[in-house]
């Protein structure tokens, strides 16, 4: 069961108008907490359009460590009187509601079981900043100091964070301590201050960074040696290629002639994207696209052409809501069946789960290294979760060491003493044939066809040879097993029960688990990272009477890929599902075990 808020445990929700600015107040205030060395996450729920729809931002402090999204509010400001009711409701009892006083609410400010603090910040920033636009967005920074005061923070950790900030503009440092001080004062001489819960220095983020998804995953491509980058902008994925942008500006210069080493393509879809990335892979270089569901839906065709022809290429799939345009600016991992077997005709790709920003680095550069080694385009499927909000994570590290895996490439002196080159010939029995790059050598020429070919690179209409061909292609998915990513096992014999889940939820199952455990019920956990599964998932599903699949979509779409390719009781396999477009909070798994539990008890 939750309980209430306690000292470096609570959820703060924020309540404002797109478009005002409120992004750089609330980020500054989940810093703070940061740098107090208390564990923090943040989510932003924001509207696909500009400006002018209600957006919220929601930080949850958690002494204990629990980075998934809490499921309650204990502090609300409520900076947009047009979502008053929602916000109010929404409120945990016995918790705060902060609203702009300026604008008497009293009578949309109805409830007996919460606390209303009123605090006229567009008043207060009216009287102390001159330009309308400063008085709007000083409005979003007063509150932070209003904050500071209830919850007692560190004021010298908001001025320093300020100071890293705005390290060159001191008159936007003088701006912002103002606006701090106005809220700060007013709490601290109206409100008992602080609350009964409060933010209590720690120690438990040295050795971490605040990053998203996103970037991270474009640090990963950068470090992976990637130079060529193709894309058709889409929510949530934009931003990889705006940060790979950004890095490959700085990283992928020539020394001498400061000559960019890098391409970035804007295609005129995605269709396009991933033919101009299968081209430069093709040619030797390691390329990727960023995209969504329906980017993957346009690229099926061209991902069936690179299985086909055995190209290497690297997607990257930030989930968001379907089906069609959906929700573009919600979470869900509802693409994992469309990119298991995108394309027409028997296709299986490989894929990869990371679970958060930190494994999105590392499983970048695993995806580049998987595909030139497999030849066969591999997919990293992240959400918007992930990509674009802000988790706390071990700081990178990187091996300098590191050399990139290319795979079976035969260079222009192996060519040279070959009687004969024939592309799709299985030499070492494992089912993974030699490639060339163009121009290396006559010898290792080629014809690359999307039509049927033998194993010699020939055309072919033959049942036989064609046969022979896609045959092979099954058992190279067989040694894929061996390269990628082991899932995440966690298991005890005595416990009978175990949970199945990927990506993003992993944080919610942790927190699930140890509710589930104060109350008595153990479960065994196992977190697929990668697609195929290797035997440590048919094991783990052998040794359970029950397992409980945990995903982000409607139809259960990790239970059925398990039932596809595994050997499974579907009885024994039950769906715990999540998909309204919010991240996935604990009590969404518990509440499903539970009821589950009962009805066994009932039966």
């Amino acid at each position: 069961m939750s309980t209430g808020p306690k000292d470096n445990d609570f959820t703060i929700k924020i309540a404002n108008v797109n478009g005002t600015g409120s992004a750089s107040a609330n980020a500054l205030l989940m810093k703070v907490f940061f740098r107090m060395g208390i564990p923090v996450v943040g989510k932003n729920y924001f509207p696909s359009n500009i400006q002018g729809l209600p957006t919220w931002y929601e930080i949850r402090v958690s002494g204990d460590g629990h980075l998934g999204r809490s499921g309650r509010v204990d502090l609300m400001i409520a900076m947009n009187a047009e979502t008053y009711q929602k916000d109010l409701h929404e409120l945990a009892p016995g918790g705060y509601l902060i609203y702009d006083s300026t604008w008497p609410r009293h009578r949309q400010l109805k409830r007996d079981d919460v606390h209303i603090l009123g605090i006229p910040l567009a008043r207060m920033c009216n009287e102390h900043f001159d330009t309308a636009r400063a008085r709007v967005l000083m409005k979003n920074v007063a509150y932070v100091g209003a904050v500071a005061a209830l919850l007692d923070l560190d004021m010298e950790v908001i001025r320093e964070a300020l100071q890293r900030t705005f390290a060159s503009k001191q008159h936007l440092i003088d701006a912002n301590l103002t606006a701090i001080d106005l809220g700060y004062n007013y709490a601290r001489e109206h409100f008992q201050c602080p609350l009964p819960f409060r933010a209590r220095p720690m120690d438990a983020t040295a050795g971490h960074i605040m990053i998203d998804g996103n970037t991270a995953t474009a640090l990963g491509c950068l470090y992976a040696g990637a130079t060529v980058g193709a894309w058709y902008p889409i929510t949530p994925s934009t931003s990889v290629m705006d940060a790979f942008k950004s890095f490959a500006e700085k990283y992928r210069r020539d020394p001498d002639s400061d000559e960019r080493n890098f391409v970035i393509l804007q295609a005129e879809d995605e269709l396009a994207a991933i033919g101009m990335v299968l081209g430069a892979n093709w040619n030797g270089a390691r390329a990727f696209t960023p995209t969504s569901g329906p980017g993957i839906s346009l690229m099926s065709e061209f991902l069936g052409y690179g299985y086909f022809t055995e190209i290497p290429a690297v997607v990257i799939d930030v989930q968001r809501c379907g089906p069609s345009t959906g929700m573009p600016t919600r979470t869900q991992q509802a693409d994992i069946m469309a990119c298991a077997y995108a394309s027409h005709g028997d296709t299986r790709h490989i894929l990869l789960f990371p679970a958060n920003p930190e494994e999105c680095f590392y499983m970048a550069v695993q995806a580049f290294d998987l595909a030139e080694r497999m030849q066969t385009p591999v997919i990293m499927l992240t959400d918007l979760d992930i990509g674009m909000n802000d988790w706390m994570c071990r700081e990178l590290d990187w091996d300098d060491a590191y050399q990139p895996d290319r795979g079976k490439v035969l260079d222009a002196a192996a060519l040279e003493k070959m009687a004969s080159f024939h592309r799709y010939l299985d030499v070492d029995a494992d089912a993974i044939p030699y490639r060339t790059f163009p121009g290396e050598h006559p010898r290792g020429a080629y014809f690359t066809r999307g039509s049927g070919h033998n194993m010699y690179g020939a055309y072919t209409e033959d049942a036989r040879e064609y046969q022979e061909v896609v045959d092979r292609l099954r058992r190279k998915w067989e040694t894929a097993k061996r390269y990628v990513p082991e899932p995440i096992v966690e298991y005890s014999e005595k416990y009978r029960s175990g949970i199945i889940s990927l990506g993003s939820c992993n944080d919610a199952v942790q927190e699930a688990r140890a509710r589930l455990r104060d109350a008595g019920v153990g479960t065994n956990y196992l977190r697929v990272r990668a697609f195929p599964f290797t035997d440590e998932v048919q094991q783990f599903i052998d040794a359970h009477e029950r397992i409980y699949v945990v995903e982000q979509n409607r139809d259960a779409q990790l239970r059925s890929l398990l039932l596809l390719e595994t050997r499974c009781d579907q009885d024994r396999l039950i769906p715990v599902l999540h998909y309204n477009g919010l991240p996935i909070d604990a009590a969404a798994v518990t509440d499903a075990i539970n009821e589950d539990l009962q009805k066994g008890v009932a039966a």
